[in-house]
């Protein structure tokens, strides 16, 4: 059986995780315990893009991609402004990519942009776009069942063309951990012929500009400065930049990168003033 990784903006609440939890082991044929482990993330597809794309490389990198399932649920609902009498929301998609790895959740703004190019084939599943308010629990558990037990020729799946996902452009508040450092979409090819290291980029986040040091590394800074660097996400190569305040938590009480840019939300346009 493949295990079962959840990136939704429900899993932070344990009651939620547990019903989804009793209805996928209800649809699963086999009595042994399932593998099911969940990622919390939030309203933004931006930052849900970027949780599904970080566990992907990794997963691919260092876990057994033909024996894993992701599925994510962040769908906002936010197509209309006008009541949704059934709970209508983004159409689900079953994913294949290239190293095997099986994904699946609604294809609501842009929460499947950033693995664009590991996808191997799309699919649809008609009428999953409406009948429940948590159809994470009511109609995807038995989805995911039955990818996590390889019966995904059971699906009344139609295929279709990528291009029904939204591509990415720009870049953004990917995530920010708990230390408040800030995870971004820019990747090193994003500075390459642009930025040196030790230059100063001037970044606009949230309305507020601040000057930045471009280092390699998070101790390659002054203690006390607002840096930015190739983090620990994204590919081994390219990795995407993190902005930082290095500090020593046990001495002088610096602000944090989120503090510094007055609390930003998740997905929010980051901006470099004066790229060349």
């Amino acid at each position: 059986m493949k295990k079962l990784i959840v990136i939704s903006d429900w899993a932070a609440d344990s009651l939620s995780c547990q019903e989804f939890r009793s209805a996928v082991e209800g649809f699963l044929l086999r009595i042994d315990s399932p593998q099911i482990n969940f990622v919390v993330s939030t309203p933004s597809t931006i930052h849900t893009s970027f949780l599904v794309n970080q566990i992907v490389e990794i997963e691919e990198r260092f876990g057994k991609p033909l024996k894993t399932v992701i599925f994510q649920n962040t769908d906002p609902r936010i197509q209309s402004q006008s009541s949704l009498k059934q709970a209508e929301g983004a159409q689900f998609l079953i994913i294949r990519l290239k190293s095997g790895i099986y994904l699946c959740g609604p294809n609501a703004g842009y929460n499947f942009s950033m693995i664009k190019e590991k996808i191997d084939e799309v699919f649809i599943y008609p009428g999953f776009d409406k009948g429940s308010q948590f159809r994470s629990r009511d109609l995807y558990a038995r989805v995911c069942a039955h990818l996590m037990e390889e019966m995904e020729d059971e699906l009344q799946i139609e295929e279709v063309k990528i291009d029904v996902i939204p591509s990415l452009i720009g870049f953004y508040v990917g995530h920010i951990d708990n230390f408040g450092n800030i995870k971004t979409t820019i990747c090193q090819e994003d500075f390459k012929g642009k930025f040196e290291y030790q230059d100063l980029v001037e970044v606009k986040i949230n309305n507020v500009v601040k000057k930045l040091r471009y280092v390699s590394n998070l101790f390659a800074g002054a203690l006390g400065e607002l840096i930015i660097y190739p983090g620990s996400s994204g590919k081994i190569a390219n990795r995407f930049l993190e902005i930082a305040v290095r500090q020593y938590f046990n001495k002088e009480n610096y602000l944090s990168a989120k503090e510094e840019f007055a609390n930003p939300k998740l997905g929010s346009l980051i901006e470099i003033k004066n790229i060349k």
